[in-house]
């Protein structure tokens, strides 16, 4: 009787036993949310720190909050913004979209609420992730980013702006238009709401 028991014992306990979720599963690299040694050295600076939105300006009326270690919204249309500006940086920030959602990131936004018009967006929505709007035709052959986790790398030098993504390069171009801004991440572009998160967001000044 008594091995009967703690068979049954252990079966509750392995069952019981919660596996992290896709939001709480670290990167390949390392721990997330966190600078490693090399990139402190090399000036980089975490942008979220895993826990709350301190430093971070919420326009609009998206639902953002903090969820396993990661930017979290799923309706609403709104960004967070940086108050600071940045010119000339490299930006790495790993995202993770819904089918149904409209998102992106923004950088070098100009005056008013932050849009392609007045800021470089690189896009978060289905087939077209991974494109610089209104700068550069659709290309062919972008990957598949939806359902799954995604590093961005953005590098803004002069008029020279690239854009990564899982270390593919989708945007290669000159533009003169922007030179300076905040940082946006965005939520429910053109009402089209959805799971978007956000982790790993990190700068560095060039």
């Amino acid at each position: 009787m008594l091995r009967v028991f703690s068979l049954i014992l252990t079966l509750v306990i392995v069952g019981g036993e919660s596996r992290p979720s896709q939001a709480q599963q670290p990167p390949a690299d390392g721990t997330p949310n966190a600078l490693s040694a090399g990139e402190a050295a090399a000036g980089w600076t975490l942008l979220f720190d895993g826990r709350t939105l301190s430093g971070w300006t919420q326009l609009g009326e998206a639902d953002w909050r903090v969820e396993d270690g990661t930017m979290t919204a799923t309706k609403g249309t709104g960004f967070l913004v940086t108050p600071k500006p940045y010119e000339n940086f490299e930006l790495k920030v790993d995202f993770w979209a819904s089918e149904t959602v409209n998102s992106g990131v923004f950088v070098r936004c100009g005056e008013g609420n932050p849009g392609p018009r007045t800021c470089y967006e690189v896009q978060i929505a289905g087939e077209t992730t991974g494109t610089l709007v209104n700068v550069q035709p659709l290309p062919s052959g972008l990957p598949n980013a939806i359902g799954k986790w995604n590093t961005y790398e953005i590098r803004a030098e002069g008029d020279h702006v690239t854009v990564k993504i899982n270390g593919t390069t989708t945007a290669d171009v000159r533009d003169q238009r922007l030179t300076s801004g905040p940082i946006a991440l965005q939520e429910g572009g053109l009402a089209a709401f959805g799971l978007v998160r956000f982790r790993n967001v990190k700068v560095r000044p060039l």
